[in-house]
């Protein structure tokens, strides 16, 4: 019997809303969903047909999270990820708080073997067919040092590897230039490290304009960087596509012939068809969408977490070898 994937249905801007059609959407595609939170907010948003775990508390976007994690016990984020802990769900799913999804993977699954802090891996769909590019870490760890990223690099390999079916995923390490001497210290010596690396096909530097058509299927980078790049690059995709929006509304039937062409074309580049980020390096599969998702990102979300359920995410993690951080990271 199939375990049903744990959905935060109060986390998100728009939940349980947006929540609670996604995961209805996900059940009419035959997927296995159990709804986390408060009853009555659920039922209200329609989802009362769907099983229920029930969470009297919700983390807000607002709140620190990890004093909301170890104080608010009984959120639907932590109630989610124990499901997932005592065997009652086989992976979570949250559009919650960032940061505490990942307190709560960290401290209710606890880390896999030999792994010395969790990265979060976002994919970026790319147009043509061609194989979806993987940041690591885009928020998990502000704060990192080489081994760490060492760590991220082959988490981040295996990862592309058993989600999108690369068979030797290149990796590439974010810096100012793609110079080995370029970037600061953190960067310098992640580089030896990975150079020195056999267990993984190691680019080389690479530069911000690479991510979404560069020569890598990984880049590797710390959380803090990372983050404020994926923001970077949401800020720069709304602009552009509001700016393209309004002016071609200006262009009459040429405008709109435009547009029609370039549907199909923002319909397969749209964050709503990749299935959220997922928290590397925790004894569970952690699926973390983002906060403002649609119903239509939610049911990605539910889908890609069945997917690598069964592709046996956690299986396949728990046998890359990783390299050893300092004994006192442990």
């Amino acid at each position: 019997m199939t375990l049903p994937v744990a959905v935060d249905a109060m986390g998100g801007d728009d939940a349980p809303a947006a929540v609670v059609e996604g995961a209805l959407e996900a059940v009419r595609e035959g997927l296995d969903v159990v709804l986390v939170g408060r009853r009555d907010a659920i039922a209200a948003a329609g989802g009362e047909s769907l099983p229920i775990i029930e969470a009297s508390e919700v983390i807000e976007m607002s709140e620190e999270p990890s004093r909301a994690v170890r104080t608010k016990r009984d959120s639907s984020i932590s109630r989610a990820a124990n499901a997932v802990r005592d065997g009652e769900a086989s992976a979570v799913v949250s559009a919650g708080n960032t940061g505490a999804v990942a307190a709560a993977a960290l401290l209710r699954l606890k880390r896999l073997p030999g792994v010395a802090r969790p990265a979060i891996a976002t994919a970026f769909p790319v147009p043509g067919g061609r194989t979806a590019r993987v940041l690591l870490d885009s928020g998990a760890m502000a704060d990192c040092d080489a081994q760490w990223l060492h760590q991220f690099a082959r988490l981040g390999s295996a990862y592309s590897r058993i989600r999108f079916g690369v068979a030797v995923p290149s990796v590439g390490l974010l810096s100012i230039g793609e110079e080995p001497e370029k970037g600061n210290l953190l960067i310098k010596e992640t580089h030896k490290l990975l150079a020195a690396d056999d267990e993984i096909d190691f680019y080389g530097n690479v530069e911000g304009g690479d991510l979404l058509d560069g020569p890598v299927d990984v880049v590797v980078t710390d959380g803090f960087t990372g983050n404020v790049l994926l923001k970077s690059l949401e800020g720069t995709a709304s602009f552009f596509v509001r700016l393209i929006l309004e002016r071609l509304a200006e262009g009459g039937e040429a405008g709109a012939a435009a547009l029609r062409l370039l549907a199909p074309l923002a319909d397969e580049m749209s964050a709503d068809n990749i299935g959220g980020a997922v928290l590397l390096g925790v004894r569970g599969v952690c699926v973390i969408a983002h906060g403002s998702s649609s119903p239509k990102a939610i049911t990605s979300a539910v889908r890609a977490a069945h997917r690598l359920v069964a592709a046996d995410l956690l299986g396949e993690l728990a046998a890359v070898s990783l390299p050893s951080p300092p004994r006192d990271h442990r």
